[in-house]
């Protein structure tokens, strides 16, 4: 029957090999919060990373053995996963992880990339990226569009101390004077601009 229900990809591997590749990408998931990879490998292993996060908030006896199940190396990171990302996913009720779309990794097979990333962590692209929009809207003097505001309330509205943390990343962003203006109203190569 060609083009029926598929519940999950397969990616193109039985099914001992295909756990053990998911296993491995949420395994570095947890280690480094954001991993490079191809956008299908990405979307299975997020909802893999999901079910994780769940367990880690429950937080009993069953949820640590199921985690410990997953995880490759777990003597290594069940005190990350019941400690710092349980706290900090506490009160997010899901959507623990997100998928940008990148540029292919390899200029010969042209495979669609994706990186997969906790949001609210220390790696999150998204506060990063709304922070920058944020610091060269003040350089060049303008308000911020609807866009920008938007994103900033979403990447805000679960972080510890997000204000603050938000306010120290557009002053850090501000200070390499990406928008090309310093305070002078001259350029980078100190000539002054129209």
């Amino acid at each position: 029957m060609a083009g029926g229900l598929v519940k999950y990809r397969h990616l193109s591997r039985d099914s001992a090999h295909r756990q053990a590749l998911l296993r491995n990408l949420v395994t570095s998931l947890v280690k480094h919060e954001s991993i490079h990879t191809t956008w299908p490998k990405a979307k299975e292993a997020q909802r893999l990373a999901e079910k994780l996060i769940t367990l880690a908030k429950r937080n009993n006896e069953t949820s640590r053995r199921r985690a410990t199940g997953i995880l490759y190396t777990p003597h290594d990171l069940l005190p990350k996963l019941f400690g710092e990302l349980r706290k900090r996913y506490l009160e997010r009720p899901g959507g623990y992880t997100r998928v940008l779309r990148t540029e292919p990794k390899s200029t010969y097979d042209q495979g669609a990339s994706a990186i997969l990333e906790f949001v609210d962590g220390p790696k999150d692209l998204r506060f990063a990226m709304t922070a920058a929009a944020v610091a060269r809207d003040r350089a060049l003097g303008r308000k911020s569009n609807e866009l920008t505001l938007k994103n900033r309330s979403k990447v805000l509205r679960y972080r510890d101390n997000g204000e603050k943390a938000f306010d120290d990343m557009v002053k850090r962003i501000g200070k390499l004077d990406l928008a090309g203006v310093n305070k002078g109203g001259a350029d980078k190569s100190g000539e002054a601009v129209a």
